[in-house]
């Protein structure tokens, strides 16, 4: 099983690398410009497998770049509180 599968485990795996990014002293730009890659790839190479993935890889595929980046910026502040930390 993926982390992909299941919505909830998907938003610890990014919490939990998040963590790890902001503990190594990463700057908040450079994870959001990351973000943006992930979700970039995300969207054009990996195929959905929850509702909640559905659903955002059909706004990222309407959305201009600027609002590609907003949605990567909301998914970190979304997935900030999560992971095992």
């Amino acid at each position: 099983m993926s982390v992909l599968d299941n919505w909830s485990d998907w938003k610890n795996f990014l919490g939990d690398r998040l963590n790890q990014a902001e503990h190594s002293g990463m700057e908040h730009e450079t994870v959001n410009d990351l973000a943006y890659q992930i979700g970039d790839y995300l969207a054009n190479q990996v195929e959905a497998k929850n509702d909640q993935e559905k659903v955002l890889a059909d706004l990222w595929s309407v959305a201009s770049p600027e609002e590609q980046h907003a949605i990567a910026n909301m998914m970190v502040k979304l997935v900030n509180n999560n992971g095992s930390r």
